[in-house]
């Protein structure tokens, strides 16, 4: 390392990577719902009121940021973890303002794409960087602080993008400059170098495979409604997704460097995980569409007043997550904690389902299913997190991380497509408010499958970390 290397990385405790990485866990997970209450403004402003034009402004983002998880994340592990982390910062960051300066929809759309790929970059290197410098009996608190961060971020999208949007649409980008010029900075400055390991560069056609075929049935899902579920269009996409994802399966059970090693699903923990967060974040995904869309379009309340709404439903992520979590997975281990916390949210959704009516009644009505929802997601998503990466081997700490999380961004778009085709078009009130009681209740049975999921496969995994070495026993 260079003497001007070593002057600038001064400081390596695993609390300070935590704190630093968050930074950019913020912004891409932020980003992923902050978007959605400025979608009228900016068809106002950019002069363009077709909603099928307008949704690729959210559409674009989720397709390229899936499908590129798993093929960045691989990338990662060859190369500087904190380097790969600061150049998705720096493309996030730069392609932020780019969105926020954009002077046409297809220009917003193309910053968009640049967008999530500097996302996809830096989701898989933060955690990459979180695993490689926590002690290994605290690597589990240290990836459930990371994701309820990430989740944090994520429920309050709606409210930070409503506080926004009251100013100018632009700043729901331009506010991501700021943070993202900070976070390089400050990482440039004091996170540790850790180097990538020695492993094979990645399988080009398996990388194909497996980007082509994630969004390719993003493409679908996001689409279908608007194709119609039983188009050429959509049943074709979906049907070239399986056949593409099949071949990606079929690869890497054979070939000697697979993007994917397939013993990571030997793991419990690690498959248990990935299946529960898949149905957990169908739930998770719809859940904060739904209510967005009830307040605004049924209620007709404004972006503002439904973000501040919403509000004390996130603020419960962070209390389930740091003090009411670590004590309930050490007592009975984490398979329980994600059926409490699945069934809390089944709950939040059967609340709103029996007693939301057309007239507005917030502390009757809403309140209830928000703080619901909010302990079911602090309970859940960073238990679900936590188990997985802590039967990851560190030579798979990036790859294994974005596979989770790749898993996570198809169920989430899978909840909202579901949401929406059964929602359909009512054209009553009357009408309106049987189709999205109907909704929350296909919502409760997600979120209960995600519940038998997690005890029937995560209950026999470790309640507590291993005192040494890298990697969880195998199950």
């Amino acid at each position: 390392m260079s003497p001007f290397s070593q002057l600038r990385r001064r400081d390596a405790s695993p609390a300070r990577v935590l704190a630093i990485v968050c930074v950019g866990v913020v912004l891409a997970s932020l980003d992923l719902f902050i978007v959605n209450v400025a979608l009228p403004d900016i068809g106002k402003d950019l002069g363009t009121t077709d909603l099928s034009q307008l949704s690729w402004v959210l559409n674009a983002y989720a397709i390229v940021y899936a499908a590129l998880l798993v093929l960045f994340g691989r990338i990662a592990e060859r190369r500087s973890r904190d380097g790969g982390f600061l150049l998705g910062v720096l493309i996030f960051t730069l392609a932020s303002a780019a969105c926020g300066a954009a002077q046409s929809l297809p220009m917003l759309i193309a910053f968009r794409v640049v967008q999530a790929a500097g996302a996809a970059l830096l989701t898989p290197t933060s955690l990459g960087l979180v695993l490689a410098t926590a002690p290994a009996e605290k690597r589990q608190s240290s990836v459930r602080a990371w994701t309820a961060v990430g989740g944090l971020a994520a429920a309050l999208g709606p409210v930070v993008g409503g506080l926004l949007v009251a100013a100018d649409w632009r700043w729901v980008f331009f506010v991501n400059v700021p943070v993202g010029l900070w976070g390089l900075w400050v990482g440039w400055r004091r996170l540790p170098a850790i180097a990538g390991h020695p492993v094979p560069r990645p399988d080009a056609l398996g990388a194909a495979l497996l980007t082509g075929g994630v969004g390719a049935l993003t493409l679908a899902l996001v689409q279908g409604g608007g194709w119609g579920w039983g188009s050429a269009e959509t049943l074709a996409t979906l049907g070239g997704s399986v056949v593409v994802l099949a071949l990606f399966v079929a690869r890497c059970l054979r070939h000697h460097n697979p993007l994917v090693d397939p013993e990571l699903f030997r793991t419990r923990g690690f498959t248990g995980a990935s299946i529960a967060m898949t149905l957990f974040s169908i739930a998770f995904g719809a859940m904060l569409l739904s209510i967005i869309l009830w307040a605004q379009d049924v209620w007709g309340w404004s972006a503002l007043r439904t973000g501040i709404a919403f509000a004390p439903g996130p603020l419960m992520v962070p209390l389930m997550a740091f003090l009411v979590a670590p004590r309930l997975i050490a007592r009975f281990g984490p398979g329980p904690v994600v059926a409490a916390g699945s069934t809390a949210l089944a709950a939040g959704f059967a609340w709103w389902a029996l007693a939301i009516g057309l007239t507005p009644d917030y502390a009757g009505e809403m309140l209830g299913g928000s703080l619901l929802t909010g302990v079911g997601v602090g309970l859940t998503l960073p238990t679900l997190m936590g188990t997985a990466s802590s039967a990851l081997p560190p030579q798979s700490f990036a790859t294994g991380s974005a596979v989770v999380n790749m898993l996570r961004q198809v169920g989430l778009t899978i909840g909202v497509a579901v949401f929406v085709a059964v929602l359909g078009t009512p054209h009553t009130p009357a009408a309106t408010r049987t189709a999205y009681h109907a909704g929350w209740w296909v919502l409760v049975a997600a979120s209960l499958a995600a519940a038998v999921a997690g005890l029937v496969l995560l209950d026999a995994h470790v309640r507590r970390p291993a005192p040494a070495g890298d990697v969880a026993p195998a199950r």
